[in-house]
């Protein structure tokens, strides 16, 4: 993994004066896709949308690149990190390729010419992402694996060094979740991208994440590689269940089932 981009130092998130995780000690690298995980309402998403600079800390600082949050303008952050929420709204008769220059306006204003720098980062977004052919097509005509492979294009196109998407899956079949998060792991590994990902599923958490952050009652419960995180005693410590967890033979991938207990008997009627 390469350098760290985004740290978290003893920070408190929460909504209004209500704190809802507290001691946050977190850490983005370049090249690498930090997961992080935990039950319905801890506060994953309050975490992410902090450390991207959308909402006040509590307590404690995040740094970009060893440059405190707070003293940087929107425009700078937005030309460094780059932010995908859970549900965009969908404009009305945009194709993909007008969505995606919209990723250009932390760079050139929103009523500035096009360059050939935008372009350029235009249709390196489209490529990575595999929306070239997608280019022309109106967004709200796209299946929910195109759009959100849109939709990453857009916020590529900023060229930022730090993704935080959060709950990129959510409402799409297990195809298009594969596909958006083969896409997710490229860029990391093969552009030395920052990524920090919500995701709900333990299991894409393990194949896709080279960190896991395990976040529930109020901070981090555990963090580090999977093999080392997504272990039975901090799955039940965070979800409340029993599980095993076992190793794929073939895939070498990690896999929870619930631990089931043995049916008593009913006494039977006389």
């Amino acid at each position: 993994m390469g350098r760290a981009r985004v740290v978290a130092s003893e920070l408190a998130v929460g909504h209004g004066a209500r704190r809802v995780l507290d001691g946050l000690d977190l850490c983005l690298r370049g090249g690498a896709v930090t997961v992080l995980v935990g039950p319905n309402g801890c506060g994953k998403s309050t975490l992410l949308r902090t450390v991207a600079g959308l909402q006040e800390p509590h307590a404690g600082t995040v740094s970009i690149d060893g440059e405190p949050l707070a003293g940087l303008s929107r425009r700078e952050i937005a030309r460094r990190l780059a932010f995908l929420p859970q549900s965009p709204l969908v404009p009305a008769g945009v194709n993909v390729r007008e969505l995606v220059r919209h990723g250009r306006y932390a760079h050139r204003g929103a009523f500035a010419r096009h360059t050939g720098e935008d372009r350029d980062a235009v249709g390196w977004a489209l490529e990575v992402t595999g929306a070239e052919a997608l280019a022309e097509a109106r967004l709200d005509e796209l299946s929910g694996g195109e759009r959100q492979r849109a939709w990453l294009a857009t916020v590529l196109a900023q060229r930022a060094d730090i993704l935080l998407l959060d709950e990129p899956t959510t409402y799409l079949d297990l195809r298009h979740q594969f596909e958006v998060l083969d896409v997710v792991r490229r860029l990391a590994h093969d552009h030395d991208i920052a990524v920090g990902v919500v995701l709900h599923d333990l299991m894409q958490a393990a194949a896709y994440g080279d960190e896991v952050v395990v976040v529930a009652d109020g901070g981090i419960v555990a963090s580090g590689s999977p093999e080392a995180v997504l272990v039975p005693e901090v799955i039940e410590r965070a979800f409340g269940i029993e599980v095993d967890v076992v190793r794929d033979r073939t895939t070498g991938r990690l896999a929870c089932f619930p631990r089931h207990r043995p049916h008593e008997n009913p006494e039977p009627r006389s």
